[in-house]
């Protein structure tokens, strides 16, 4: 028997929507976009024709933080609408060319910068970090991820974790050049077919490996493995979570200051999506000299970078103050020194904004594991 195709609306159960508005109400974005999630999802349900959204660059807009989903009555993900119209966009090549570039690069070279697959472990070239196919099984596994191999800014965060890790004494590999993106963004950009690839490409060397621990330098990342690869059976921690488990074990401690007075972002896919909260913050104030003051608007309700659902590669309609400026000029307003952050996108967006709004001077923006190197008394690895 053939099977029948589902449409957009019957597969997400648009139906089923009251049309209360909170999602709209709760969105981030919607501060300075057209984007209404409401109204999309409205004619999502009642329109034949979706191709009326195509010419919507605010559909770009979304960064797929999910608090449409979190904030829902009805138990339904209008995010998910959102990725089904840029599923169909994908399909008919109704996308800008910045999009095509990073889904093109993730289909040559198993990333969306489009960079050499053999360089992906060149950061780590002088590191002595096992291959993790080498390794007996069970052990744990570090999965860089794309930013991480390739950006030199993040690079300084995995080496830092590095440093981190081989402080506590932990024994860990990595899948170094065999390693391919998670396809989180690539997903969340509309194509789902090379998700699929990717994920396909990323089990058969996890299986090989067959870890008892994935840690993930982004919580993109982490969630990705966590709650859209099946048959993964070991556990799947970002960073945060994995060190905060060193220090209560005994296993790691921080003795040396930091005076620094900070505050802390909560990336929307460790926090919002993910439950993990405490973690970081439970890192952040082991090292001693931190100053820690919450944003005002934090954790749940914490304001999206803008950096999630492919917005690195697609400005969208790029009307208003983003959202990291926002953040920016909150923080100077606490008159904090430095933003601490946990994810790759968080960090690269909210260096931009201290750029963009002429802050360098006043602020800093540090990653969680390079303010633990910190109260280690040591320099990443390999850093002179």
């Amino acid at each position: 028997m053939e099977e029948v195709q589902q449409s957009l609306p019957e597969r997400l159960d648009l139906y089923a929507c009251i049309q209360c508005g909170k999602c709209t109400g709760g969105c981030p974005v919607s501060i300075k976009s057209p984007l209404n999630i409401r109204r999309v999802v409205r004619e999502s349900a009642v329109r034949e024709d979706l191709h009326i959204f195509f010419d919507r660059l605010e559909i770009w807009d979304c960064t797929t933080c999910s608090t449409c989903a979190i904030r829902c009555p009805r138990g339904l993900k209008p995010v998910d609408a959102i990725i089904g119209l840029r599923e169909m966009m994908v399909e008919e090549g109704k996308i800008e060319k910045t999009i095509i570039d990073a889904l093109d690069g993730a289909y040559k070279y198993g990333n969306p910068w489009g960079r050499a697959k053999n360089k992906r472990a060149e950061w780590a070239q002088d590191l002595g970090i096992p291959n993790a196919l080498d390794m007996d099984p069970g052990g744990v596994l570090y999965f860089v991820c794309c930013a991480a191999s390739y950006d030199p800014r993040i690079q300084v965060v995995a080496r830092s974790l590095v440093a981190v890790l081989r402080a506590a004494g932990v024994s860990f590999g990595i899948l170094g050049n065999k390693e391919v993106c998670c396809g989180s963004e690539i997903r969340r950009m509309g194509e789902a077919g090379l998700f699929e690839m990717l994920v396909e490409e990323n089990m058969k060397n996890f299986s090989k490996v067959d870890p008892k621990v994935i840690v993930t330098t982004s919580p993109h990342c982490m969630n990705a493995l966590r709650n859209e690869y099946e048959g993964l059976k070991c556990d799947i921690m970002h960073y945060s979570q994995y060190v905060w488990g060193l220090i209560e074990g005994g296993k790691l401690a921080f003795d040396t200051p930091v005076p620094m007075k900070v505050t802390y972002h909560d990336p929307c896919y460790l926090g919002k999506q993910n439950g993990v909260f405490d973690e970081p913050r439970n890192v952040l104030k082991s090292i001693p000299g931190i100053d820690f003051t919450e944003f005002g608007r934090c954790r749940e309700n914490s304001l999206c970078c803008e950096g999630g659902g492919g917005r690195m590669w697609m400005e969208g309609t790029g009307l208003g103050k983003r959202l990291s400026e926002v953040r920016v000029e909150d923080a100077i307003e606490m008159g904090v020194e430095a933003i601490i952050t946990a994810c790759p996108f968080c960090l690269l967006t909210l260096e931009d904004a201290v750029k963009t709004t002429g802050n360098e001077e006043k602020l800093k923006v540090i990653d969680l594991m390079e303010l633990a190197s910190m109260g280690l008394g040591v320099k990443p690895e390999g850093e002179s």
